[in-house]
């Protein structure tokens, strides 16, 4: 880049707000898919008594799959998008075919013969979405500076959680709940789950509008059409990178593997919460579906807030404060576990404080250590290293309970359910030991080090 262009501020940050508010607009929409339909409503009916035995297993196969396809292409369709200068195109494309996805899932009903179609419309849609996301966090370069990275990243996050809850309430109490809902609909056939299915597309397709419509790519920006590079070609390149990183900015290899422990860490807390409020707390399933509501409201808007100690303090200083918090929050679930349900209402919603803004903080992270033009091709990266972990928390988790049992003599393991907590908290401590040992820098050649130079 010549000093002309560095002395050129991004027309995204001229000072306007709205390209910073389209951007986190896209999170709100697309909690749709990664919320209501993955992990509240179609997840749960695709594995009822409907679609016959081994359901739940066969979806654990189907995503486990997807996650391998994200693994695999995730860097290389990241490393394509800044090569073309497309970056609003892919996600454009990536975020069309979550709404295809979606849509697709309204034809699946209640019968045995649907559950693979089921399945592979939801696996894909996870595929694409995970695609679009690496796109989408790769605009945060695009818009913020140094000094306003943690409040925007913060932002986008935070609508997301509060995004996914406003429309899991609203097709909850207006068609799923209520015997006949909203336009008479009922749940013959499945009809309220099928047409949630049809109102998330919606949804995701009126709050993608705005980020796409307002970062348009830059034609000047876009590499002249030639022949093709293959997939092999690809990872070649992409093979490349890592070494590269590993050689020359071992800093940013070292973060990219301490933010793939935590992050399992952080998924484990919402992934077996509701298991653990249920199994040891005593919660009913209405109890768990209002702290899952509460737990979202409180991360989302606790990631916000959190945004600007980020541009404050550093990401580095929110993410050490956030896990360590959370270790004493989560010891003292394990302690608390006789205390019914109001310890785990305090403590619970302690550990969701603090889950956003360590999530964001990484993604500002990252952001601050990427080299310009690089930014898909990294967090496609940062996607591929946190699925090539995932394994982490749901074994630490098993594997406590099993020790419990262990200890304490127990026959039964779901009498020491609450033991579970404390291998969530091992992998969040490891990714904590690991994260201490990464410096937090902007670096000079990144997009981010080039708009606080044209400022």
């Amino acid at each position: 880049m010549t000093a002309n262009e560095v002395a050129e501020p991004s027309p995204v940050r001229s000072g306007s707000r709205w390209p910073v508010i389209a951007w986190g607009l896209w999170d709100w929409g697309s909690a749709a898919f990664n919320a209501v339909i993955t992990t509240f409503v179609f997840s749960v009916y695709i594995t009822s008594d409907s679609f016959g035995e081994g359901a739940s297993g066969k979806l654990g196969w189907a995503l486990a799959g997807a996650g391998v396809l994200v693994a695999l292409f995730a860097p290389i369709s990241g490393q394509r998008a800044d090569r073309s200068g497309r970056r609003t195109y892919w996600l454009a494309v990536n975020t069309a075919l979550v709404v295809l996805a979606s849509v697709g899932l309204f034809f699946v009903k209640p019968s045995p013969e649907y559950l693979w179609l089921g399945l592979l419309l939801l696996a894909a849609g996870n595929v694409f979405f995970e695609f679009a996301s690496v796109n989408y966090n790769a605009m945060l370069n695009e818009i913020a500076t140094p000094a306003t990275v943690g409040r925007v990243s913060g932002l986008g996050w935070g609508l997301g959680y509060i995004g996914g809850i406003v429309l899991l309430l609203f097709v909850y109490f207006g068609l799923i709940n209520p015997e006949v809902g909203l336009f008479g609909i009922t749940d013959e056939q499945a009809l309220d789950v099928r047409v949630t299915m049809l109102i998330c597309a919606l949804w995701t397709v009126l709050f993608s509008l705005p980020v796409i419509l307002t970062l348009r790519d830059d034609k000047s920006q876009r590499t002249p059409r030639g022949p093709r590079v293959g997939l092999a070609a690809s990872y070649r390149h992409l093979f490349r990178t890592v070494r590269a990183l590993w050689e020359t900015d071992r800093n940013t290899a070292y973060f990219l593997l301490a933010s793939a422990v935590f992050r399992d860490g952080l998924a484990g807390v919402f992934t077996f919460g509701g298991v653990l409020a249920a199994g040891t707390f005593g919660f009913s399933d209405g109890d768990v579906i209002i702290f899952g509501v509460a737990a979202n409201v409180v991360a989302g808007v606790a990631t916000i807030l959190f945004g600007a100690l980020d541009d404050r303090l550093g990401p580095k200083r929110v993410i050490v404060l956030s896990l360590s918090a959370m270790l004493v929050a989560g010891f003292m679930v394990f302690l608390m576990h006789d205390g019914g349900t109001v310890m785990f209402w305090i403590f619970g919603l302690v550990l969701c404080i603090f889950v956003g803004p360590a999530s964001s903080a990484s993604r500002t992270f990252l952001a601050r250590l990427i080299p310009e033009g690089e930014e898909g091709e990294i967090f496609g990266l940062y996607a591929t290293t946190g699925r090539a972990v995932s394994f982490m928390a749901p074994a630490a988790w098993s594997g406590a309970i099993l020790l419990g049992a262990a200890v304490t003599g127990v026959a039964d393991a779901d009498d020491v359910q609450h033991w579970g907590i404390l291998g969530i908290l091992l992998v969040l401590a490891i990714g904590l030991a690991l994260v201490l040992r990464v410096k937090p820098q902007v670096r000079e050649d990144s997009a981010l080090a080039s708009s606080q130079s044209a400022e």
